[in-house]
């Protein structure tokens, strides 16, 4: 045996290893593995109960009544709008979080992400007392500019932004905090702005982060419906989303809700799958 060998025998460096490798591939001890098989099934039954009452037969003539049509298309409407509201104001604030020292950071870090957790309701609410026509800023807009936000087109953009822009800020914010300073300090050096550098260098660094991020606002702000409810009512044509046509139908047309409720699944399935690679690989 030579002097590595023995080494190894004396300190079980390699067997260790290989017991550790054997565990990792064993089979799950029984008190993790049927909570684990509960939990999946939890998540999962839902999904596979919504398959299996779909109605597949009449699920065209369904998607493509005048009603469902309509809510459709105000809802790609609004969420592609949300999504470039939350691009425009979203993207520089990330910027600001990730790149800025100032006081109070961590607390405007904070705030930035409290819709995530705030119930969507709440949000409403709060969107109320802010822009409706008696709100802090919505009594100016109205006397003003003419501008009244509830319950209307505009209202529904504003509030799934709202709701969906955190998701937008904290995924560029990562991705600026992965990216090298340096490049961005060595722009400004040959004479660049700080803007120039940041449109010429960084953009170009961050793009996969913008675009997962815009991936998972567009998302959220499709399927967003408390916000939306309380601050833009819920009036076909105007401000009915299919989140807000799946909750009328329940109760009038149940298979034309499993028929929405199908389309929303599609979407966040193809979310997930577009993200996959970015999120959800083992590292």
């Amino acid at each position: 045996m030579d002097k590595a060998g023995a080494a190894d025998t004396l300190t079980g460096g390699p067997r260790r290893g290989r017991a550790r490798s054997r565990g990792e591939r064993g089979g799950a001890p029984l008190p993790l593995l049927v909570p684990a098989l509960i939990g999946l099934a939890f998540l999962l039954l839902p999904l596979v109960a919504l398959l299996i009452r779909a109605p597949w037969r009449s699920m065209p003539d369904l998607l493509t009544s005048s009603e469902v049509w309509q809510a459709l298309q105000l809802s790609l409407l609004c969420a592609t709008a949300a999504t470039a509201v939350s691009l425009v104001i979203g993207v520089p604030l990330a910027w600001l979080l990730a790149r800025v020292e100032f006081p109070g950071r961590g607390l405007v870090r904070a705030l930035v992400t409290l819709p995530l957790v705030l119930p969507p309701v709440v949000g409403g609410v709060a969107l109320l007392m802010a822009l409706g026509r008696n709100g802090v800023v919505g009594r100016w807009l109205d006397d003003w500019f003419g501008v009244t936000l509830p319950f209307t087109t505009a209202g529904v953009v504003v509030a799934e932004a709202f709701v969906a822009m955190p998701f937008l800020v904290i995924s560029v914010e990562g991705t600026l905090r992965a990216a090298d300073p340096r490049y961005e300090e060595a722009a400004t050096t040959l004479g660049a702005s700080r803007f120039t550098a940041f449109r010429r260098v960084t953009l170009p660094l961050i793009a996969p982060g913008i675009a997962a991020g815009a991936v998972l606002a567009w998302a959220r702000a499709l399927g967003e419906f408390g916000a939306t409810i309380t601050f833009a009512g819920n009036f076909p044509g105007r401000t009915q989303t299919m989140p807000l046509a799946v909750y009328l139908a329940l109760q009038n047309d149940p298979e034309a809700a499993i028929a929405l409720s199908l389309v929303l699944l599609a979407v966040s399935i193809a979310v997930l799958a577009g993200l996959r690679d970015r999120w959800m690989t083992a590292s």
